[in-house]
């Protein structure tokens, strides 16, 4: 129970953490049974504190600033250097940078640390000197592992949510094929009785064939419900019965800002490719909708030979780095590819964003 409690706690806001180390380190950096202190220190300290919110979205300048204030205070006479701020600021760039970044602003402050504590450690052994110039890397060294830590950690959780899913999936298709084998067989059984019986105990037959009936009702529902639960994220089953073409102006009217044009002579469309068409429009306004309100969009659906094409377009701003991320694209592009088709997605270069596919239709007999 007290495990249960501890989950169901809010974390405390980022804002929290940050004014908490801001508060750390000017206490480090001012001393709290401090007595001299002076007005470099103060500034200093201030200032250094003042860089600790700012760590985590622009880890690497902030250590540079942090670096820059280390060495105005590390000039003599005085010795007021901010050492608690840079050592935390080094610390982020291990923890939120890139690892090319980390490994530059590193040797950068073992670098710059090195140089500037030269004079001041004349007659000392190299093997000190080694290990004080290299103590700017261990904060680095140490952000970087955490880093490292963190993402495995969320790695091997992902990992064991999907191996949980591949598992609850396998087990609902082997019980998805025990439904269907049991209940057609059933179903088989009782239309060769009623076969049997029409001629000598219509009555009977007919019990048979009412009795098969409720069987099949009843395997329809089970393989729906086994169906709804393979939905992911518990996306219950769609009602295909409103869905297709015929439905697209109706679709467009309802988005509010969006024109359908329709070129080429109609053809009736097989069901999947009926459905698919319907869907991609429907993903499509919604995404410009969700990503660039108030645009306007422009539906077009034509009919050419051997083949159907619709694209959605808008003229809002363009989103970089929404194509192939988001799952909306993706069921756009699984649909496509089960039609046998192919899909592009991405910025318009007269602005906006559009969506294009070309699907190919079997040929009329």
């Amino acid at each position: 129970m007290i495990v249960e409690a501890l989950r169901g706690c809010r974390r405390p806001p980022a804002w929290a953490g940050d004014a908490g180390t801001a508060a750390l380190v000017l206490a480090a950096e001012l001393g709290v049974t401090n007595d001299g202190l002076t007005t470099k220190t103060v500034l200093l300290a201030v200032a250094g504190a003042s860089l600790m919110p700012l760590r985590r979205r622009y880890p690497a300048p902030i250590a540079v600033l942090a670096g820059a204030l280390y060495l105005a205070g590390a000039r003599p006479p005085e010795y007021d250097a901010p050492v608690s701020a840079t050592m935390i600021a080094l610390y982020a760039v291990g923890r939120h940078a890139s690892g090319r970044t980390a490994v530059a602003v590193g040797a950068l402050a073992v670098l710059v640390g090195a140089l500037s504590a030269r004079t001041s450690w004349e007659g000392v052994s190299p093997a000190a000197f080694l290990t004080v110039g290299l103590a700017p890397a261990a904060p680095v060294a140490a952000g970087h592992i955490v880093r490292l830590r963190a993402e495995l950690l969320q790695r091997r959780q992902q990992q064991a949510a999907e191996l949980a899913v591949r598992e609850e999936r396998r087990r609902i298709a082997r019980e998805l094929h025990d439904v269907i084998a049991h209940h057609v067989s059933v179903i088989s059984l009782y239309m060769g009785v009623a076969r049997r019986t029409i001629p000598l105990d219509p009555e009977r037959a007919r019990q048979t064939l009412l009795t098969g009936e409720d069987t099949a009702r009843q395997a329809m529902a089970e393989m729906r419900h086994l169906l709804d639960v393979l939905r992911t994220d518990g996306e219950p089953v769609d009602d295909q019965a409103d869905v297709g073409v015929a439905r697209l102006p109706a679709l467009v009217e309802e988005s509010g800002n969006a024109t359908l044009e329709v070129a080429g002579q109609a053809v009736e469309l097989p069901t999947t490719v009926d459905h698919a068409i319907y869907r991609i429009v429907q993903e499509a306004l919604t995404n410009t909708r969700k990503h660039a309100a108030g645009a306007r969009s422009r539906v077009r659906l034509a009919y050419l030979p051997g083949l159907v094409e619709v694209e959605v377009g808008d003229d809002g701003q363009a989103r970089p780095g929404h194509v192939g991320v988001g799952l909306g694209l993706a069921g756009m592009a699984e649909r496509v590819s089960l039609c046998g088709g192919e899909l592009r997605a991405g910025p318009s270069p007269q602005g906006g964003f559009v969506v294009h596919a070309r699907i190919p239709l079997p040929e009329q007999t």
